[in-house]
């Protein structure tokens, strides 16, 4: 295992995320650091990185780099974007920093920082047509790609600093000013003429810590009871209110917003101004917010070298497979029990009719069945539960996940109902909870029927008889354990399909 550090410079904050890199392709985040530097703050005057933003960004880098080294990290790669690509006193201020923090910075081009941020969303989201907006602190990047092949990019060098510093003086109140910037800056896409040609069906993407920012408010006035912002849908008719209410405070105000970032109040009202310009133009209904970017890309380039010629095949396979490595899953038994699942569902679809999508579900469910052992075995299922909700999972929708979570714990007796099922009811409906009986009976079954883990039932043929499913294993070896344990789930077996459970 090689572990890296990863830092981002950006116009607005500097982040450290230092990354373990498996041998086998995967990786895993071990730790983050961020701080606001501002360091493109002021630099619409003359060009010029200002004296206090270049002191307070060596003195974040050098927290980077104390960090790294406590750390193991044995490579540091770091990059630099719109601010620094701007700056006239570029050369100097990287040769300052080589010179007091011993880290060298490459600073992107616009193409380079585009298609990162692309790589970073086409690997770890399952939307085959899509426009990603990213804001940043010192421009806006519009990427449009489609069948997971980038088509368009733009770079707009005004982001959320750049655009408070521009529209701030002049007397205007701060609602003044958000319409100011709306307008302004729907001027700037007016300019982009392949906007004009993108499908109206296209799914748009929002990334970046002004979406983070927005996700973390809108949990807080909902309810919202996940924390995971990567594939949060929201609807454009649920922003502008809050986008309303934000948009009309003074500073003192913004600060006390739950879920708001003290440092990014007063730019956030610039940002939430050009995502209103954005929908608006692009005649836009709803929108996914991305917890995955440009530093992603860079760690999927690091880990998978394939992914900078082609995005990841099956997002979600890969991802299922990063935890299942890094929760030191039994392998084979997790793959013998998702083939054992797969052959149930579909050999019992005339009885649940589910359709395919549904699969997916119990396949997140089977994999991760067994990560809650990594805290302790008695009651893993709970566990396995907890840590499904929380883990990042890549390709899969907030409801898909909320469903596997309730499925993985069903494989072994455990209450839904004591794990407070109504808690998610903004994203579940009673009717699921009725899927998820169905999927965790067959999940129960097809763990039970690996349960000495030594893959001795190859496969399943299920006839059904009357008012009973008759099960015919095929075996290579002694089956009895697994026989009897897979029959103790005869009576939620009756429960959920109103049949009499028989396994030969």
């Amino acid at each position: 295992m090689e572990k890296i550090g990863i830092i981002d410079l950006g116009s607005n904050s500097a982040r450290l995320v230092i990354v373990n890199l498996f041998a086998d392709g995967y990786f895993m985040v071990a730790d983050e650091l961020k701080e606001s530097v501002r360091l493109g703050q002021d630099m619409e005057r003359d060009g010029f990185l200002k004296p206090a933003r270049v002191a307070e960004t060596i003195k974040t880098l050098k927290m980077f780099r104390k960090l790294c080294d406590a750390s193991g990290v044995t490579r540091i790669i770091a990059v630099a974007t719109e601010a620094v690509r701007r700056a006239k006193n570029q050369r100097s201020f990287l040769d300052e920093i080589q010179a007091t923090c011993g880290i060298k910075i490459r600073v992107l081009t616009s193409e380079e920082e585009a298609i990162l941020v692309y790589r970073g969303v086409i690997n770890t989201m399952d939307i085959p047509k899509g426009i990603v907006l990213e804001i940043g602190g010192g421009s806006t990047k519009i990427v449009y790609y489609n069948r997971r092949n980038m088509l368009n990019y733009v770079t707009l060098p005004f982001g959320a600093v750049t655009l408070t510093g521009l529209f701030s003086g002049d007397g205007l109140k701060p609602d003044e000013q958000a319409a100011k910037i709306e307008e302004f800056f729907t001027e700037q896409l007016k300019r982009v003429e392949w906007l004009k040609e993108v499908d109206p069906d296209v799914q748009m993407i929002g990334v970046g810590g002004s979406f983070r920012n927005l996700f973390k408010i809108t949990k807080m006035v909902h309810k919202y009871p996940l924390d995971n912002v990567h594939n949060y849908k929201m609807a454009v008719e649920d922003f502008i209110p809050v986008y309303d209410m934000i948009k009309v405070l003074d500073l003192d105000k913004k600060k006390k917003i739950k879920g708001l970032s003290a440092a990014r109040a007063d730019i956030l009202p610039a940002a939430l101004a050009v995502i209103k310009s954005f929908v608006t133009y692009m005649n836009i209904e709803n929108f996914t917010f991305s917890g995955a970017g440009l530093r992603e890309g860079i760690m999927f380039n690091q880990a998978l070298p394939m992914t900078l010629e082609k995005p990841i095949a099956d997002v979600l396979n890969y991802s299922l497979t990063t935890l299942v490595k890094y929760y030191d899953c039994d392998e084979k038994h997790v793959e013998h029990v998702v083939n054992l699942g797969i052959q149930l569902f579909k050999q019992l679809r005339v009885l649940h009719k589910f359709p395919r999508q549904y699969l997916k579900i119990l396949k997140v469910a089977a994999m991760l069945h067994d990560c809650g052992m990594r805290i302790k075995f008695y009651n893993h299922p709970r566990y396995s539960w907890y840590m499904i909700l929380n883990s990042t999972l890549y390709g899969v929708t907030h409801r898909e996940i909320v469903l596997a979570a309730f499925t993985a714990c069903c494989h072994n007796k455990e209450d839904i109902n004591a794990l407070d099922w109504s808690r998610y009811r903004d994203i579940v409906t009673e009717d699921d909870l009725e899927i998820v009986k169905k999927l965790g009976v067959m999940l129960r079954i097809a763990e039970s029927l690996d349960r000495a883990n030594a893959g001795s039932i190859k496969g399943i043929n299920c006839d059904i008889l009357g008012d009973s499913v008759i099960m015919k294993t095929e075996i290579e070896g002694d089956a009895t354990l697994e026989i009897r344990n897979a029959m103790s789930a005869s009576t939620e077996f009756r429960k959920a399909f109103h049949k009499n459970l028989e396994i030969l």
